[in-house]
């Protein structure tokens, strides 16, 4: 019984390692061009979510059956914050104080 269950979990281990080599070494997860660089939930039901696309940073807005683009700017860098405060949200304040400013 425990040599079966040996060549079992081998051969779920060789299928795995088949599949990654098959794969290139990627992960399936993150084989595409999108990459989320950060999120703030705003409610248990909504959320802004950064994703990046290419050069492009989309600011998205995700509620219950519906998801909006907020705002589109060029690729930048988030800058750690020493405060406990999440650097995705320290950004997002920065950009709304500053939409509101001109306002």
């Amino acid at each position: 019984m425990l040599l079966g269950l040996t060549l079992i979990i081998g051969i779920l281990f060789f299928g795995a390692y088949f599949l990654r080599k098959l794969n290139g070494g990627r992960s399936f997860g993150n084989s595409g061009p999108l990459r989320i660089v950060g999120g703030l939930m705003i409610s248990t039901r909504e959320r802004i979510v950064l994703i990046e696309v290419g050069d492009t940073w989309i600011v998205v807005g995700i509620a219950p059956g519906q998801i909006k683009t907020l705002h589109t700017l060029p690729k930048g860098e988030l800058a750690a914050t020493s405060s406990g405060e999440r650097p995705f949200g320290q950004w997002l304040k920065q950009i709304s104080e500053r939409n509101n400013e001109n306002k």
